[in-house]
């Protein structure tokens, strides 16, 4: 895929930390979930039976996600902020852009690339230093069948929001597997290994929330912890007529011993790539 790299407002601002696809994925063994017999009889087998079928389920729904929408265009707005001790905005940027990933698999690899060009570019202070997050679409990896062996998933329990109960599946990585995020640092990638839970719609399999974190692993790196939750919500396409869940909000924290920032995604008007959105993108309204 090809496709104009996002612009910047001048050299002097850099990108504290980006955290983004690995664009290259190899598939690990199928054997990453805790066995149903190291769980206690009774409502906690029973609980742990379903969680295992929704987890099913959403490998099912990632895995046809990624074949059958692996190119798709959005409208994406940026809020970046750098917190004080207290957790209070001292200082904030907002930008927007429209947003293209791309999946492809073959012979077991899946690779990911995406684009994002300035639509409404912010002014930027040249002597902050601000957290950059791209690559949200591929947090959903965790739950791929190419990842099964990187990850021990264990059931969590229910949990009912707007009247709607939802599966909670615990995610923990396995010492060494490969990653689906990477922190991008001074230049060098380094793998995240992340913990989490995902909430899944038990009959359809949708993950409808995703939430993710590193903590101690980091501070070789002079990080004290990264945090991200990312929210799904039906969208419904035409041409064929499909209702997909993808990515509607993204919230990520980094945190050093001394600075705090957060960024905030929103994602909005999802279409299907095609010849006549790419020559459209990056014009301005």
């Amino acid at each position: 895929m090809s496709g104009r790299k996002p612009r910047t407002a001048g050299q002097n601002w850099w990108r504290a930390a980006a955290l983004g696809a690995v664009c290259a994925v190899l598939g690990g063994p199928c054997a990453a979930q805790a066995p149903p017999g190291e769980i206690a009889p009774g409502e906690m087998a029973k609980d742990a039976s379903a969680s295992l079928d929704a987890l099913v389920r959403a490998r099912k729904n990632v895995q046809e996600y990624f074949d059958k929408f692996s190119d798709l265009t959005c409208k994406e707005s940026v809020t970046q902020y750098v917190l004080n001790g207290s957790g209070r905005s001292i200082y904030r940027e907002n930008s927007a852009y429209d947003y293209q990933f791309e999946a492809t698999s073959a012979s077991g690899t899946l690779k990911f690339n995406e684009t994002r060009e300035v639509r409404n570019p912010s002014y930027r202070d040249p002597a902050r230093t601000l957290l950059v997050t791209t690559g949200f679409a591929s947090l959903l990896l965790v739950a791929h069948p190419l990842y099964e062996g990187s990850y021990v998933f264990e059931p969590a329990g229910a949990e009912t929001i707007d009247g709607v109960s939802y599966t909670r599946v615990h995610f923990s990585p396995v010492s060494g597997a490969s990653s689906p995020a990477s922190l991008r640092l001074r230049g060098k990638n380094y793998a995240l290994p992340m913990s989490g839970t995902l909430w899944i719609e038990p009959k359809s399999g949708a993950i409808v929330k995703l939430e993710a974190k590193v903590d101690s692993s980091l501070s070789d790196l002079g990080l004290a912890g990264l945090r991200s939750e990312v929210h799904y919500a039906p969208h419904a396409f035409r041409d064929p007529a499909e209702s997909v869940w993808v990515a509607e909000s993204a919230v990520i924290d980094v945190d050093t011993p001394h600075q705090h920032w957060r960024n905030q995604h929103r994602f909005t008007d999802y279409k299907r790539f095609s010849v006549n959105i790419q020559q459209e993108m990056g014009k301005l309204p």
